[in-house]
């Protein structure tokens, strides 16, 4: 399905939450980079595994239980179709991408960095992609090194081949920069990782909202993203790699269900995905999971990726019509993020004004300093658009920036 095929408005009707008012205005909400809003589908989706559905999962032999593993693992396989695995199993559900990080970090991570290693970071990372290698290098004498960027917001390629050496053993990229919306060209790096022979790790979190993702096309070893900004509940979200990976490598967490057998002289560990789920998980979260991805795929990612990116054009354009206001984030490629400063004027002031305007937005340095840090800023304002935005809101925006400056006029 094109964009073009696509009646956005009837979409747009599918999210309650933006059906409402704020502060008497209403609501523009562009902060789905944050959080995304959930269709009602999911909502149902949710409330219908509570009032016909809730019990534990793997070790029930009653009726209610068989329906809640049964779903619990069918939506496992709808995940492995969504990003293209070769087999379900590969697909491990964490609590979201900074669970998924901190599961690699502590298995692969613990067993393959050691002392005198690199792991090579992009500048452009979440403080979830940095802060637990930098705990492991701390721990096992290994060195953090950035991969630089440039003004625009674009990673340093030569910069990132030189950098690649023997001593590399991991690479940890995001695939969209959820501080300036950067897409990143995580294909190249990894076979250029590849090539160095190190591990790369992409995270996904901003990516697979907002575009198709295919993992074995991209030749990750690893893939990470969370379920809330992907339509999802909060809480769920998933780590992938190949099987023989996730095979290799010892469990994080001990408890229920990630062993085959117990006793006082031997403990022996299930195979993967349970492997690395221990206890109960977030069961409602998981379906929720499988009905966002439901209804992402009836709509088409080709096609919320259209949408997007025509909106971001739309953004864009109202956010430099704003006098004295400047975008933060010129990559040729970019997806869903308008990221900005206004001269004289705080971000979060700016945020806090445009809130009386009934419009969301995310100020701060979005749990990226680093990339702030670059760029010479202590914060940003950031709208971050999804498909069921309009391009009418564009113009809210506008206007609710029209007020931030006129207050900082006087």
């Amino acid at each position: 399905m094109t964009a073009a095929a696509v009646d956005w408005a009837r979409v747009r009707a599918d999210f309650p939450a933006l059906d409402q008012k704020v502060r008497g205005k209403p609501l523009v909400y562009l902060d789905s980079a944050a959080t995304s809003q959930k269709p009602r589908v999911v909502i149902d989706a949710v409330r219908h595994y509570y009032e016909r559905d809730n019990a534990n999962i793997h070790r029930g032999v009653h009726w209610l239980s068989e329906q809640a593993t049964k779903a619990y693992e069918d939506v496992r396989k709808k995940v492995a179709r969504f990003i293209n695995a070769a087999d379900p199993r590969e697909c491990v559900f964490v609590r979201g991408a900074t669970e998924g990080i901190n599961l690699i970090a502590q298995t692969w991570g613990r067993t393959r960095i050691g002392a005198g290693d690199e792991i090579l970071v992009s500048t452009l990372e979440h403080h979830s992609n940095l802060v637990p290698w930098q705990m492991l290098a701390a721990e096992k004498g290994a060195r953090v090194r950035p991969i630089p960027m440039n003004d625009a917001g674009e990673l340093d390629l030569d910069a990132y081949a030189a950098m690649l050496s023997g001593k590399t053993r991991l690479v940890c990229v995001n695939h969209v920069s959820n501080a300036l919306g950067t897409v990143n060209p995580v294909a190249r790096m990894a076979e250029m990782a590849h090539g160095a022979g190190a591990t790369i790790l992409v995270d996904g979190a901003q990516a697979v909202p907002h575009m198709p993702v295919d993992v074995r096309a991209i030749g990750a070893d690893f893939y990470v993203f969370s379920g809330h900004k992907m339509c999802a509940p909060t809480g769920i979200g998933v780590a992938w790699a190949p099987l023989a990976t996730w095979e290799s490598l010892p469990p994080w967490q001990g408890g229920g269900d990630m062993i085959a057998s117990v006793s006082f002289e031997k403990t022996t560990y299930a195979p993967a995905p349970a492997r690395f789920e221990a206890g109960t998980p977030n069961i409602e979260g998981v379906v929720g999971l499988g009905a966002a991805i439901d209804y992402l795929t009836a709509l088409g990612m080709p096609a919320v990726a259209a949408r997007e990116a025509e909106l971001l054009k739309v953004f864009e354009a109202a956010v430099r019509g704003v006098p004295g206001t400047r975008l933060v984030g010129t990559a040729r490629e970019k997806a869903g993020v308008v990221s900005f400063v206004m001269e004289g004027v705080h971000p979060h002031d700016i945020g806090t004004i445009t809130d009386r305007e009934g419009v969301a937005l995310r100020t701060g340095h979005h749990c990226a300093e680093p990339v702030m840090r670059r760029l010479g800023l202590a914060a940003t304002a950031r709208a971050s658009v999804a498909f069921y935005n309009t391009p009418q809101e564009a113009a809210a925006l506008a206007a609710a920036l029209g007020a931030v400056r006129e207050i900082f006029r006087t």
